[in-house]
């Protein structure tokens, strides 16, 4: 039986824990060319990412801007990037973890990594890989007055259980595409929904916003232009929340109390190192320097790749993570292979590895 072949069991809990050969933090464009680069190897992944989608800054950040600097890409957007990477790599059946962040790291033997999410989530790893780019993205927290008294309670900065919002009173506050997007998913489960923004302008995908604007009309949501100024509730629990609008024409302020039992401001992320300060690897000005062999950290087993890592000449560029991503793995191979014989081949030539990329059957379809 060969290691892809193996079950990779385990439901992530302390009792039974997902086993797996890799664990990449992080799913931007280096993390998954990693995927790719370790499954020509037989090696299986599973990555985390605090973000709800692939792509990493790509997906989150520039979607919809063109990078210029990619191998045989004249001109290609963030998002279409994405794209092309999950297909390359969809041969290779990796597991995403979204909206997760790594929160703790435990060595179990000479041979294995434990890692624990933010959500309880826990992974048995031979290796791990970390591509988390500048960072992990943080939410940026609107500077409402005791906020933090009421987090995690009934102020949520990501939605990564919907249905704690079921039957709830419901107030999304933000203009972008996370604000919409959510808007529109929680209306069916919400009792009542709110969206909240400074102004009757927004960012995000226009289709989302005509499609917000029919279910106000229609009676089935409400929105209120302005900012929320304070909570209120105690123990934690909101009862409700005070919009302020000022009027730019008669200079008027009106406040406005909504009732609310769940409150999530959606204000864009920032990118901070995150829990990863604190797994005890060395550090470079807030990034994790690396050989440039094996792109390995000062702890054996963990690697770092793309723009987290740090070594002399480093370039922050997206191709610069790809040849990384790829040394990288011949190391890894080594940890989970130790007694077979490394063999260098190319995708061109090799029909073991064209194989793996089911390159016969693309091949068909491209035909019919």
């Amino acid at each position: 039986m060969t290691q892809t072949e193996q079950p990779h069991t385990g439901v992530g809990t302390p009792e039974d824990p997902i086993k797996t050969d890799a664990v990449i933090i992080g799913a931007g464009p280096c993390g998954l060319f990693t995927v790719f680069e370790m499954g020509l190897l037989d090696m299986k992944c599973h990555l985390i990412d605090i973000l709800d989608r692939p792509g990493g800054q790509c997906a989150e950040l520039y979607p919809e801007k063109p990078i210029y600097d990619i191998p045989a890409y004249p001109e290609i957007t963030g998002q279409d990037l994405t794209d092309r990477l999950m297909e390359q790599i969809e041969p290779f059946n990796p597991v995403f973890h979204f909206q997760q962040m790594v929160e703790k790291l435990d060595q179990i033997d000479e041979q294995t990594w434990s890692l624990t999410t933010d959500i309880g989530t826990v992974f048995h790893t031979k290796v791990i890989i970390i591509a988390a780019g500048g960072g992990s993205f943080m939410p940026k927290k609107p500077p409402i007055p005791a906020i933090e008294e009421y987090e995690n309670t009934s102020v949520f900065y990501a939605v990564r259980k919907r249905d704690q919002f079921k039957d709830k009173k419901v107030v999304i506050v933000g203009g972008g595409d996370s604000a919409l997007d959510w808007t529109l998913n929680l209306l069916p489960d919400a009792k009542e929904m709110t969206l909240i923004h400074r102004r009757d302008e927004f960012r995000a995908h226009l289709d989302s916003v005509n499609k917000m604007r029919t279910q106000v009309e229609a009676g089935n949501m409400r929105f209120e232009m302005g900012q929320v100024k304070e909570l209120k509730g105690e123990n934690g629990q909101l009862t409700s929340i005070v919009v302020e609008n000022k009027n730019k024409e008669t200079k008027e302020t009106t406040r406005t109390e909504i009732e609310c039992d769940v409150l999530l401001p959606f204000f864009g992320l920032t990118m901070k190192l995150g829990p990863i300060a604190n797994f005890g690897l060395n550090l470079h000005e807030n990034l994790i320097p690396v050989d440039t062999e094996k792109f390995e950290t000062s702890t054996p087993r963990i690697f770092a790749v793309g723009d987290i890592n740090w070594y002399p000449g480093k370039l922050k560029l997206i191709l610069s993570g790809f040849h990384e991503a790829a040394l990288m793995s011949r190391q890894a191979f080594r940890y989970i292979y130790p007694e077979a014989k490394l063999k260098f081949e190319y995708t061109t030539s090799s029909s073991s590895l064209q194989e793996k990329l089911d390159v016969d059957e693309k091949a068909e379809k491209k035909i019919a």
